[in-house]
């Protein structure tokens, strides 16, 4: 099955690619818009042998991996917390409410204000972003706590960690790791964004510049690396899902499947 999807997959990908050659050469759309597949995969060669290409992308990386990390840490501690003490999710529900639906983009003049044009900046962006992912995913999961299991807890005479890392936990860590998921996706989109509307240092600021000076095959070339970017970055988080889930259902009954 498996392997039937990758052909699939893989004679879609060629599909696609001729498609892109095809509709240039004809004329449909000019070269100087978008031009052919072949010249982007030239355009690639050239990037990856240029060494600020790979420091730009060592740029990205690092904001998307560093906004993640604070973000996930955050939204699972705060989401703990909450669930510890119900007054407090009461309490915080229509804050947390009005705050969740703001862009992130939104935030990029008082982000710029507070630390111009550097990886501060990149960070604000990318925090605000992933933390409501993580957060309201911890909070759905606390929800879905068996109260029976949580009564037998206490008549246990559990305390509240305890209950917390023997109830609450495996039940909400499901939850936890689709949030990591949907964050590490929307933290490498605010990342390159963040670089490609105020300047930071990445691919974002990379594109901008090929962009300005009519480098449109090098554009191309870039946006199709920030697209496999997400793609691997989104391979690794489920691998990581799957291993961190090994004795969750859903897992074990995708790998009879």
């Amino acid at each position: 099955m498996r392997g039937g999807n990758a052909v699939l997959g893989a004679a879609g990908l060629a599909a696609f690619l001729a498609l892109g050659e095809a509709v240039p050469r004809l004329g449909l759309v000019g070269e100087e818009h978008f031009p052919p597949a072949g010249r982007i995969a030239g355009a690639l060669g050239r990037e990856v042998s240029d060494g600020g290409f790979w420091s730009a992308l060592g740029d990205t990386l690092t904001g998307w991996a560093l906004g993640l990390a604070i973000a996930v840490a955050a939204g699972i501690a705060v989401g703990v917390v909450l669930a510890v003490v119900p007054y407090l999710r009461e309490a915080t529900a229509s804050t947390i409410e009005f705050l969740r639906p703001v862009p992130s983009v939104a935030l990029i003049p008082l982000a710029v204000l507070l630390y111009g044009t550097g990886l501060g900046s990149v960070l604000v962006l990318v925090v605000y972003a992933s933390f409501w992912q993580v957060l309201v995913q911890v909070l759905y999961g606390v929800q879905d706590v068996d109260p029976v299991a949580e009564e037998t807890a206490r008549s246990y005479g559990l305390g509240g960690w305890a209950r917390v890392r023997y109830v609450l936990w495996p039940t909400a860590l499901p939850y936890v790791m689709t949030g990591v998921r949907l964050a590490a996706s929307v933290a490498l989109i605010l990342s390159i964004t963040a670089e490609l509307v105020i300047g930071a240092p990445g691919l974002g600021s990379r594109i901008a510049v090929a962009q300005a000076s009519q480098a449109v095959p090098e554009m191309y070339a870039l946006v199709v690396v920030t697209g496999l970017l997400g793609l691997l970055i989104n391979v690794g988080v489920r691998s990581v899902e799957r291993r961190a889930l090994a004795w969750h259902q859903s897992v074990r009954g995708e790998v009879t499947v």
